[in-house]
């Protein structure tokens, strides 16, 4: 896929892989619409992209709510004129134990993680469509592919979304809309600040521009998967495939230090 002028809204743009995303593919001529929460962050996000160069719109909205999903197709569309390029990036985290982990906690991890990329991707298909060239980028994690304890819910929601995305890639085969998954490992992010899990367990974090860089490669060959890591995280699921209880005894001999690093982990 050629990105240049290619219309893209980038859900949860305000901050972390996609302010980073927006910066990028504005960067190669795309127009760009990102969403986000809070106003103050979007405001600042804007005003960066605007001192980089790139001309991006931003849109204030929940998309965890139907009100906050119709504002956000109805204002990228009015902006962008159409689209090309949906990225379901939005998400929330909370580590920690499950029976620590509260009802509300979990029901918000899966409507932001999950059912609002599943509903957004759904009403704005028919745009899609109309583009005879576009894509839809879901973002998940490194932890979609293998399962980390106290990370229960959010490798649920996370494994969801990939699944939902390669069934629909599966689903539109031959319409002109490709579907395409990443997977990041630990990012420098606004979303990890409350993490203290460190080098030491194996959360080596990554620039979010080096993550962007490689979903806007993706784009452009038409791959099917982003997966962050290199060979290490390559060798890791590997073994999670092969030998699943040799991963089960490594984490056990790090389970008190990683329970206490991400008992505070939350990002919602």
């Amino acid at each position: 896929m050629e990105v240049r002028n290619k219309r893209v809204l980038i859900t949860g743009g305000s901050s972390g892989i996609g302010l980073a995303l927006a910066q990028v593919l504005g960067s190669k001529g795309a127009h760009v619409a990102i969403s986000g929460r809070q106003n103050d962050r979007l405001h600042s996000a804007i005003a960066s992209l605007h001192a980089a160069g790139v001309a991006a719109k931003g849109i204030v909205a929940d998309v965890t709510t139907q009100s906050g999903r119709d504002a956000t197709v109805a204002e990228a569309l009015e902006a962008l004129g159409g689209l090309d390029i949906l990225v379901n990036n939005a998400g929330g985290v909370r580590a920690g134990r499950l029976e620590k982990t509260t009802e509300s906690e979990i029901r918000t991890m899966i409507e932001v993680d999950l059912v609002a990329p599943i509903l957004l991707t759904q009403t704005l298909l028919p745009s899609l469509r109309e583009s005879g060239d576009s894509a839809v980028v879901n973002v998940a994690s490194g932890i979609a592919l293998i399962g980390m304890p106290f990370y229960t819910t959010y490798a649920a929601v996370k494994a969801g979304l990939a699944r939902f995305g390669e069934s629909l890639r599966r689903e539109l085969t031959g319409e002109g809309i490709h579907v395409m998954t990443a997977y990041p490992g630990a990012t420098d992010t606004p979303m990890m600040e409350s993490s203290r899990a460190g080098v030491e367990l194996g959360f080596v974090r990554e620039p979010a521009l080096a993550v962007a860089s490689a979903i806007c490669s993706g784009l452009e060959e038409n791959a099917f998967d982003v997966i962050r890591g290199g060979e290490a995280r390559a060798q890791m699921i590997a073994l999670n495939h092969n030998d699943p209880s040799a991963l089960d005894r490594r984490f056990a001999g790090m389970k008190a230090e990683l329970e206490e690093a991400v008992r505070d982990h939350s990002a919602l």
